[in-house]
């Protein structure tokens, strides 16, 4: 008997308001992002809620064995927007248990939080040259984290996925960073390969990530997958500082 899920869609949240100001404060060159609250209790922006109710529809025309029965998502307020909204669209199965992980945040950025990359670059120039130097993988700035502890904290969410959640349909709705992360775990990738990745684009707010159980785990079925956002827009911006690549 296989120990994972059947399937496991990995969701990246729908367009924020975060976002919206990190891509205002970096057209204006301006070294911080405007935001009245914490980056964490930032809501969907008007296209987010739109993408996440679109993605809702579709698993909702689908029949209740194609819709999640298990749903993990980060604490942050954007992601639990999308939740919310593609379960009030008809887009989970019945009975469908949602289940908050702490583990599924976005990645910390310490002393850098809230800055753009302009703004790391002026303000803490030690910093964007030990991220120059070491690239995001290892980078880790003070207070935050490197794509390894994120990494590390998702060995725990995939161990708690194959103990408790075996031959269920699984939903992760998450962060970008977290996507990369994942499938770097799931995949048995190394630095290169993940980063090659990350490279190759950014991935879209609502887009699905998919993998199915087959011989010796999951299989990849489908990455970064816009075609269940039909009549909603496609948004694909990076979160605040991740926008310089390593």
């Amino acid at each position: 008997m296989s120990r994972w899920p059947s399937v496991l869609w990995i969701v990246r949240h729908g367009e924020s308001a975060a976002m919206l100001a990190n891509h205002a404060a970096t057209s204006a060159g301006h070294h911080r992002v405007a935001l009245n609250a914490r980056d964490m209790d930032t809501g969907l922006s008007v296209a987010g809620a739109a993408q996440a109710h679109a993605l809702g529809q579709w698993f909702a025309a689908q029949p209740d064995s194609a819709r999640p029965d298990i749903v993990l998502t980060s604490p942050y307020q954007r992601a639990t927007d999308t939740v919310a909204s593609l379960q009030s669209a008809g887009g989970t199965a019945p009975g469908v248990r949602i289940l908050t992980d702490e583990r599924l945040r976005e990645r910390e950025l310490g002393i850098l939080d809230g800055l753009t990359w302009e703004g790391v670059k002026a303000l803490h120039p030690d910093q964007a040259e030990q991220r120059t130097l070491l690239g995001k993988f290892y980078h880790r700035p003070p207070g935050g984290e490197n794509w390894c502890d994120v990494i590390l904290r998702l060995r725990g969410v995939i161990d708690r996925i194959s103990l408790h959640h075996a031959g269920a349909r699984v939903m992760i709705v998450a962060h970008e960073c977290v996507i990369f992360c994942l499938r770097y775990v799931l995949e048995e990738l190394d630095e290169a390969g993940v980063l090659a990745i990350d490279a190759a684009g950014d991935i879209a707010n609502c887009a699905l990530t998919e993998y199915r159980s087959g011989t010796g785990g999951l299989v990849l079925s489908r990455f970064n997958d816009t075609m269940p956002l039909e009549g909603a827009p496609v948004t694909r911006a990076r979160e605040p500082i991740a926008a310089a690549r390593g």
